[in-house]
């Protein structure tokens, strides 16, 4: 049933027979399966005289506000304030995260393992949120995605200066291919004019250390040429299990300074990831298996016990052996390789793990992934005249990715275990620039510009040979892989260019005092051309390129001539203020292999393919925003409601278990979505009290699928209308209690996540929970040599709460007369209570 609904699946119907199924477990790490100072601007729609330039006024000084950010039409600023009450070294998404509407989620404290992290805008997911770092987009954030770079790795999080995020529908300026539903702006902080340094150091709970570095050239001439380069590393070990997390990073910024209004900048930045990611769950897995299940890793003996049993019970997607697993020259059937049962091993696993619907699949052993990142851009920010500025950015980056699970399934024909490790390789190369003109002309500010970007990207799937328990030192999640020879199977290749280019007027109007009103427009043209060039059919993925049943292949292009955006922002009285935000934004087709992806190249065959090439829209939506707020010393006040009209959205459903997948590529054709956050921030008193700060909000969200769409309809009617958004809380409500004195201050943040909904058709859902952290800091000034020494302590998940973080990482269940029971293994665990202390000082 292709078209409208544009449905497609991306693996074959399990057969009638009780035939084995083809070898093929979805395991979705290979990416893209996871379906989150006051700017001069005028509220959403977001103008800027410097579209990319750092904030630069007070760049040395600490800005502390009572309520940590601070907010102006439909957009907020975070200033560098509120991302240092987070543990240095955090992801920076976690800072975002405590504004009103967004959810922000990870299954370590640091958020460092983007595969369990999370985040969402007033329902829409980090893969459609429009990002920028001093100007270079972004774009989709999701885990190894080949369409941009996350924040974490993009940037140390340390020498971010502040953050601008729009929660309406974004602006029109701002250049990328993510843009649906809100925008964050990244600010990295500028070298200091003198010559200086700083270190920071984290210990925490379970092996954590975190090391931060930087040098400040100053001024090095008359000039004012300064530069800066930094260096981070973080180590943390997982709280249920001895293998680690990973992560270092190299960065560097040059300011070159022209004229007093002019200048050029450079920046480069370095990042190496390598993490042991904690296992997937389901409601089977929590129920039968219990919270704590998790990978294998480093017992080896147990994941290859594991093995053992699924080749012996027929569990999963195992060949069948003989003459006798466990006797001398044992083989697989089908493919006539070895396999070696050595002494010392027992064909088990866990007696709980045969209650759960997993099986052998409830844990593997192990899953992780090792990257690298690259980013490089040159801004120069032209003063042509009094009114009229010159921005231009040229930037490239690339990413090399490997993510990996240990396959109890396939052997190693190599050496004739009956497990190998299955690996994932995503790649991208892509440069691109902005440049854009500013001119100020009497009550106008109007701003032209565009966008081009190119990139290359590509997907492969490989398995490679693990040794025979006790001949051998295992793989590990990290690599290398190639100890016991080169890969000895490929699933699939999958090789793309994307050209994307995006223009756009603006003009901000300012008839009346107080009064701004921002609209303009902005054209989009996006163009992928290639797919597969190898699809393996015994590894169950194609029989080739360019035939009917063969993986996916060729071009689709997306356009819009006139996407517009109107912004009205009215300051009146003292401290009142009431703004409108209107967009019209649209999402190009996105690149992904085949697997548990929001992708048209996701899907399991050229026909299917070719139907949607023909049938298949761009996912366009169109979002309202109307607010009031009110601001004085002691009191903050704000209320809004927005509305959004969602088109052609892409859903992926998920059947079954990792064990036996099945996963489609679905048109939602329709949703609305209807909302409201409200915020308070009491700061009433004076002298000693005077730093005492309460600050509340509260967000309600309802989403619902509009048109009727039946999403099995090879198995019974599943259809959508009417069902709730998933894995986004329908209310969240957060408050935090903070004070300030002098060299001291404090905080005690409390969250209230919702009610999650887990199924497509909204049969099973995670529960509600809290979620409370504590910090306290203490600046002591400058010590002898030593300048600004700080001690903090911070506890993660105070009250030790159970819940869980990350969902869909492997995409959503369907539930209803699907058969699937409305589970998946697709649920991250979040992570126990955890300490956490920091020194730090500068030089």
């Amino acid at each position: 049933m292709i078209g409208a609904p544009a449905f497609a699946q991306t693996a074959p119907q399990p057969a009638t027979s009780s035939a084995p199924s083809a070898k093929k477990p979805a395991h979705a790490r290979h990416g893209a399966a996871k379906a989150a100072a006051p700017a001069a601007s005028s509220g959403g729609t977001h103008v800027s005289v410097r579209p990319t330039a750092a904030p630069r006024a007070a760049a040395e000084a600490l800005d502390v506000t009572a309520s940590r950010h601070v907010s102006h039409g439909a957009e907020a600023s975070i200033s560098r304030a509120m991302l240092e009450s987070q543990v240095a070294g955090t992801n920076i998404l976690k800072s975002v995260g405590q504004l009103p509407g967004v959810s922000f989620s990870s299954s370590d404290p640091l958020g460092i393992d983007t595969w369990g992290t999370s985040v969402y805008v007033r329902g829409f997911f980090q893969d459609s949120i429009g990002m920028t770092l001093d100007g270079i987009p972004l774009n989709d954030q999701t885990y190894t995605s080949v369409n941009g770079v996350n924040i974490a790795d993009a940037w140390i999080s340390d020498d971010i200066q502040g953050v601008e995020t729009s929660q309406g529908a974004g602006g029109v300026d701002l250049p990328g291919n993510s843009s649906l539903g809100g925008t964050m702006r990244f600010h990295t902080s500028d070298p200091k004019n003198k010559a200086g340094a700083k270190v920071s150091q984290v210990f925490g709970s379970y092996g954590t250390l975190r090391t931060y570095a930087r040098v400040d050239s100053g001024a090095l001439n008359q000039t004012g040429t300064k530069f800066y380069t930094a260096y981070s590393r973080s180590d943390e070990r997982k709280y249920d299990a001895d293998t680690p997390g990973f992560m270092q990073t190299v960065n560097g910024k040059l300011v070159q300074p022209i004229g007093h209004d002019s200048r050029i900048t450079a920046i480069f930045n370095w990042n190496d990831a390598e993490v042991w990611g904690y296992a997937d769950k389901s409601l089977s897995i929590l129920k039968n298996a219990g919270w704590r299940t998790e990978s294998w890793a480093p017992n080896y003996r147990g994941a290859y016990n594991a093995s053992e049993y699924a080749w012996m019970n027929g569990d999963g997607n195992s060949g069948t052996c003989t003459p006798a697993c466990t006797g001398p020259g044992a083989y697989d059937v089908g493919s006539g390789t070895p396999l070696v049962f050595p002494a010392g091993t027992t064909p088990t696993i866990p007696a709980s793990w045969q209650n759960t619907n997993e099986g052998v699949g409830t844990a593997y052993y192990d899953a992780g992934q090792s990257t690298r990142d690259y980013l490089g851009g040159i801004d120069a920010d032209l003063a042509l005249t009094n009114a009229l500025r010159w921005n231009t950015v040229f930037y490239a980056g690339a990413f090399d990715g490997h993510a990996t699970y240990g396959d109890p399934w396939t052997q190693s024909p190599g050496t004739g275990a009956p497990l190998s490790e299955e690996v994932w390789q995503n790649a991208y190369r892509r440069f691109g620039f902005t440049s854009a003109f500013t001119w100020h002309v009497g009550r106008h500010t109007i701003n032209v510009g565009g966008w081009y970007e190119n990139n290359s990207q590509r997907a492969g799937l490989y398995w490679y040979n693990e040794p025979v328990y006790g001949q051998g030192t295992p793989l590990q999640t990290v690599g290398p892989y190639t100890t016991y020879g080169a890969a000895f199977q490929q699933g699939y290749g999958f090789t793309w260019n994307t050209n994307s280019f995006q223009f756009h007027v603006m003009d901000a109007w300012r008839p009346v005092e107080g009064l701004t009103v921002t609209y303009g427009f902005r054209s989009m043209l996006q163009t992928t051309s290639g797919g597969a060039d190898y699809g393996n059919v015994d590894a169950g993925y194609g029989t080739g390129v360019g035939v009917k049943s063969g993986l996916p292949s060729g071009s689709m292009t997306s356009a819009a001539a006139f996407l517009p955006a109107v912004n009205l922002d009215y300051h009146f009285g003292r401290g009142h203020e009431v703004y409108f935000d209107f967009a019209e934004n649209m999402r190009p087709f996105m690149v992904a292999p085949s697997g548990g992806s929001v992708s048209p190249w996701a899907v399991s065959s050229q026909h299917a393919f070719r139907e949607l090439q023909r049938h298949l829209p761009n996912e366009r939506d169109f979002t309202y925003v109307v607010g009031y707020r009110y601001t004085s010393r002691k009191l903050q006040a704000s209320i809004d409601g927005y509305h959004s009209d969602v088109y052609n959205r892409l859903i992926s459903a998920s059947v079954g278990s990792l064990n036996n997948p099945i996963t489609s590529v679905v048109n939602s054709k329709h949703a609305v979505m209807w909302g409201m956050d409200a915020a308070l921030t009491l700061q009433p008193f004076e002298g000693l009290a005077r730093g005492l700060a309460w600050t509340n909000s509260i967000s309600y969200n309802h989403f619902t699928y509009a048109d009727h769409v039946n999403i099995c309809p090879l198995s019974g009617d599943c259809d959508i209308k009417g069902t709730k958004m998933l894995a986004y809380p329908q209310v969240m409500y957060k408050t935090s209690l903070s004070y300030e004195y002098k060299g001291a201050s404090a905080h005690f943040d409390v969250n209230y996540y919702g009610k999650r909904y887990f199924s497509y058709m909204n049969d099973t859902h995670i529960s509600p929970y809290w979620m409370a952290n504590l910090g306290a800091k203490y600046r002591f000034g400058n010590l002898s040599v030593l300048k600004n020494v700080t001690l903090a302590f911070e506890v993660y998940n105070l009250f030790n709460q159970k819940y869980i973080a990350m969902m869909g990482e492997n995409g959503f269940p369907i539930g209803g007369q699907s058969g699937d029971g409305g589970d998946y293994q697709s649920l991250e665990r979040g992570a126990v209570r955890e300490y956490f202390g920091t020194i730090s000082a500068e030089y």
